[in-house]
């Protein structure tokens, strides 16, 4: 398919994609598209655009730089990622914030599972390795989805169909939840919800002292692009030095895990202080060129599967609010706790502080530390939910849907 594409050099390729993901972030700052981008956000379109280019044969469907960008874009950006994290501030956001969160994480390991067993007749035995990948978005958000879809090889054309879902049923349930802000009072009464709770969780962040964001600098971009790609360099390698553990733990999630180590390693290093320099943004950077390229791999033809998939998606999402419902009863957590340790699953870092500040403004940080946690344990958890909907394909269709 490749020699059939208008653009086939990987140099090429990767000036039209970086010309292709600015584009769509300034369109999405002009007031004429701003209720669009609220509605689909800049990510959706960064992969589904794609997507439709390879379709009608403007980019290939395989090309080096994409092998690229999964072998050394994609691990230098999670590094930067996690060496920004503030761990001791998230062992400030208290238990009961913790434990919102974590079961939030529950529903979605044990939900998977479940939905899949449901719909499988329906699927392809394959369709696990996108729902994987898919667990990893639902458990911390992009970079975890990334990391998963390469971990287990989820074919391009499994995959695709779990951008509509991530998007349809994702950002649907986060509509119904900030409808619900409207009501947090009249429901926390009802179930004598601990609100004490949150004037603590402000207490403790107002005590957090941040340093300043400055402007980035040439040996501060140096140092970024050193560490990131040397780092993450030496843990793909060493990961290929692990065995392979089922069909989960390949040698390309031992390296993954490697960088999420190394990464909370140098957090608590002074290497940690290039987040004040934009390590976040570069990275971040990285990861969307990173979504392009999949969605370039992709083909329209795979959104046939997309109504099967979008009722394990609901179905999921059911039990995930399920098991948060629960927790928020038996510990009277409140509704604040409820969206944001639901977000810190479903919408990651990106998401929960929009939520977390529709709930109550000043405590939108809070956000950011519940998205920042959730994106830790969601490259583990989501590997945990991977390999239990790989034992549901195994029992349903066999060694075939491994």
């Amino acid at each position: 398919m490749a020699e059939q594409a208008l653009i086939n050099d990987p140099t090429a390729l990767l000036v039209f994609f970086a010309g292709f993901v600015a584009l769509i972030f300034a369109l999405a700052r002009t007031p004429a598209f701003e209720r669009l981008f609220r509605t689909l956000p800049p990510i959706v379109w960064i992969y589904l655009l794609p997507v439709v280019l390879t379709t009608v044969g403007i980019t290939p469907a395989e090309s080096p730089f994409y092998d690229w960008c999964t072998d050394y874009l994609m691990p230098c950006s999670l590094l930067l990622l996690v060496l920004a994290t503030d761990v001791p501030a998230i062992k400030r956001l208290g238990p009961l914030a913790a434990a919102m969160l974590l079961a939030g994480s529950v529903g979605i390991v044990i939900g998977g599972p479940i939905a899949l067993a449901i719909f499988q007749p329906f699927l392809d035995p394959q369709a696990w390795k996108g729902l994987g990948a898919l667990a990893g978005s639902w458990i911390g958000g992009l970079s975890n989805m990334i990391a998963i879809k390469e971990g287990v090889g989820a074919p391009d054309d499994i995959f695709a169909p779990m951008i509509i879902v991530d998007s349809v049923v994702g950002y649907g349930w986060m509509s119904i939840i900030i409808l619900l802000s409207g009501h947090q009072n009249r429901i926390d009464r009802r179930h004598r919800a601990r609100r004490e709770e949150l004037d603590r969780l402000n207490e403790r962040l107002q005590k957090v002292q941040a340093e300043k964001a400055r402007p980035i600098t040439l040996p501060a971009f140096a140092t970024m692009l050193g560490v990131g790609l040397v780092g993450s360099w030496l843990c793909m390698r060493g990961g290929e030095l692990l065995p392979q553990v089922g069909s989960v733990l390949s040698h390309f999630t031992w390296g993954i895990l490697l960088v999420v180590a190394v990464g909370l390693g140098l957090s608590f290093t002074p290497i940690r202080r290039l987040d004040h320099r934009g390590a976040t943004p570069v990275a971040y950077g990285g990861l969307y060129l990173m979504v392009a390229t999949m969605g370039a791999g992709g083909n329209l033809a795979a959104i046939a599967e997309a109504p099967q998939v979008l009722a394990v998606g609901a179905v999921w999402i059911g039990i995930h609010v399920a098991c948060l419902y629960v927790a928020m009863r038996l510990l009277r957590a409140p509704l604040f706790l409820f969206a944001t340790g639901s977000m810190g699953n479903v919408g990651g870092v990106i998401s929960t502080p929009v939520i977390a500040g529709v709930f109550q403004p000043a405590l939108a940080a809070v956000g950011v530390l519940m998205g920042v946690l959730g994106n830790l344990v969601g490259t583990p958890l989501g590997l945990l939910c991977a390999q239990l909907m790989a034992w549901v394909a195994r029992a349903y269709h066999g060694a075939a849907s491994l």
